[in-house]
């Protein structure tokens, strides 16, 4: 999870169904904190969430907290690893750097909302010479590092959803995957960490589910094999829109301090969306 907040009820059910996957094929349930975004940091979420996680009795195996033979377990730790991957995909030219200032970016997505159409990069540094990036670096020009989308993607099979494939070079622009402060992008510090930490197994929110192809591309360009991918259907409100941390009654500090017992939030969370007979597709709150 990021740790711009406190563990949630569609958080709770993620880790949930983590954690039974994990220990039914006698594996390792592992809890990662993305904290790539310093900005959007809130203090003491990580701590937070592993109390929670503990207090529902689905602790992970390695965190954190517990370490392992993974760790470091906070992406703010691993710069080195992104950097390194960030290096080979440029040399193998898999990956180039961006020179485009964000007031470029915004007057983009300015003229694309303005013609009804989807924001997206225009991939104008894909097209920079090596002699024009050495003079812009020489410059002392600010750059970020973007992967490069090709088009005819593999179709993968999804643990949830079955096939599919994501034409994501006809739709999206290329994606930064390395800031300007050598923070990664979690494209990028996903794919990373889960060859080093030796995952097996991804089961995450279906809003990633468009994203896997560009994942998959990434894995491909660095000559690493893939995990298996599960996606799960998000929480919704009775309105039908995504649950939002900003609702502030549905964090676990909240239920654990109003006196309700974990096991009634778990079997909550495991009837919503769970595809049992009698129970709703999406929303049950």
């Amino acid at each position: 999870p990021t740790i711009t907040g406190f563990l949630h009820l569609g958080g709770l059910r993620t880790a949930l169904y983590n954690y039974i996957f994990a220990k039914k094929h006698q594996g390792t349930f592992i809890l990662r904190v993305e904290d790539t975004d310093q900005s959007r940091v809130v203090p003491g979420a990580a701590e937070g969430i592993e109390d929670m996680l503990d207090w529902a009795g689905i602790p992970p195996d390695e965190s954190p907290a517990r370490g392992g033979p993974a760790g470091p377990y906070v992406q703010s730790q691993r710069l080195e690893l992104y950097g390194r991957a960030g290096a080979a995909l440029l040399a193998s030219g898999a990956a180039y750097r961006c020179f485009c200032s964000p007031q470029r970016l915004q007057l983009l997505r300015r003229d694309a909302l303005r013609r009804q159409q989807t924001p997206r990069y225009d991939n104008r540094c894909r097209h920079l010479t090596a002699s024009e990036v050495a003079q812009k670096l020489s410059q002392g020009l600010e750059c970020v590092i973007r992967f490069r989308l090709e088009r005819g993607v593999r179709p993968f099979q999804d643990l949830v959803y079955g096939w599919n494939k994501h034409e994501v070079a006809e739709v999206e622009g290329d994606p930064v995957i390395l800031k300007g402060d050598g923070f990664p992008t979690y494209h990028l510090a996903s794919v990373v960490d889960d060859h080093h930490m030796g995952i097996t197994h991804v089961l995450r929110g279906t809003e990633w589910l468009a994203s896997t192809s560009k994942h998959l591309l990434l894995y491909q360009a660095l000559g690493w094999e893939p995990p298996q991918f599960g996606h799960l259907p998000l929480l919704l409100n009775k309105d039908g829109g995504k649950l939002s941390k900003r609702q502030g009654d549905i964090f676990l500090e909240r239920f654990a301090r109003d006196g309700f017992l974990p096991e009634a939030l778990l079997d909550m969370v495991t009837n919503c969306g769970s595809g049992f007979a009698g129970t709703a597709a999406g929303s049950c709150l």
